[in-house]
């Protein structure tokens, strides 16, 4: 049994944003904000990664390497050191989320499905919906799940974002089901895909479709979709910029220091912010910030996390 680092981690899952840089726009985009912002760092930086990955092997049961976007293949040599590494290291679960369109050369598509074969990706959800192919030509898609046939990617599938759920019926999901259509010559599986959660762009683009209803600000962080309590994290994410994040929070950055050491010092309680969240839920991060003059106006958001992101962007350094 590999020892914890920290009393408040049991990590089984690293997450890499690789890039924010994204051919689309979508409507439905949780982290809608941060797509093709600029930065020092266009994308993360694959030494790092793959140290990080080794690493945190070593000392946690990680079952579960997950890269995504923005879209990863824009940086495909990274992305495949990622799963490269988690293959050598033993971690069952190496997973690319990708929307397929990176390249115009088929060339290209085809080199990179099969740089991802051979790095041991077993496991590639491909976004084809009415989300990504109003803004994402639908051809270049369709040639890289051919390619990823080729390529024997075990796992590969098709992961539609469904408005709602599948069974509901609005425009979106009736344009989402003529595409899937478009694949069904295929031999690639169609994925249940995921219900959009109203966040990021969703709660600007598609707050007709949600109930309004008065934002519960005092829910702890395990009645939400994919969210743990602070104090039981299973999971980190690093972004481009080398920060290591647990949900909104920045805990640390891969570029200055070991990320053993990020995850050795992690203790909610030693942080105001989290504190606040742990002991009254986002309403006492929102009264925390009002003493630290940071004033939000929750009336756009359709949820407590969004809140509780906006927050802890903006709150200045805290202990």
């Amino acid at each position: 049994m590999k020892a914890k680092l920290s009393d408040y981690m049991n990590l089984n899952r690293i997450e890499f944003i690789v890039t924010w840089q994204c051919g689309g726009s979508c409507k439905h985009c949780q982290i809608g904000g941060e797509i093709n912002k600029r930065g020092a760092y266009p994308h993360v930086l694959a030494d790092y990664a793959v140290d990080a990955v080794k690493k945190l092997s070593t000392s946690y049961n990680i079952t579960s390497v997950m890269t995504f976007g923005g879209e990863p293949l824009y940086y495909p040599e990274a992305t495949a050191a990622i799963h490269h590494t988690a293959t050598e290291c033993g971690i069952g679960t190496r997973q690319v989320i990708t929307n397929g369109y990176f390249t115009k050369s088929a060339e290209h598509s085809a080199g990179v499905a099969a740089l991802l074969a051979e790095a041991g990706v077993n496991n590639l959800l491909l976004s084809v919906d009415a989300f990504h192919q109003e803004h994402i030509p639908i051809e270049p898609v369709y040639r890289f799940a051919e390619d990823i046939i080729a390529a024997k990617i075990p796992g590969a599938r098709l992961y539609p974002a469904w408005l709602m759920d599948e069974r509901h019926e609005n425009p979106y999901n009736a344009r989402t089901k003529e595409i899937l259509a478009r694949f069904a010559d295929l031999p690639i599986a169609v994925g249940k895909g995921n219900n959009i959660f109203p966040g990021g762009n969703a709660a600007r683009y598609l707050r007709e479709y949600y109930e309004m209803t008065e934002l519960n600000l005092s829910q702890s962080c395990s009645s939400t979709p994919y969210s743990k309590p602070l104090n039981d994290i299973t999971t980190i994410s690093i972004v481009p910029n080398g920060n290591v994040m647990i949900c909104g929070f920045v805990i640390g950055n891969i570029y200055r220091e070991g990320i053993l050491d990020v995850v050795a010092r992690y203790d909610p309680y030693s942080d105001v912010c989290m504190r606040a969240v742990m002991s009254d839920g986002v309403a006492g991060l929102l009264s925390l910030a009002k003493i630290n003059g940071v004033e939000i106006d929750i009336s756009p958001y359709l949820n407590a996390c969004d809140v509780c992101h906006e927050i802890a962007g903006r709150m200045p350094a805290r202990g």
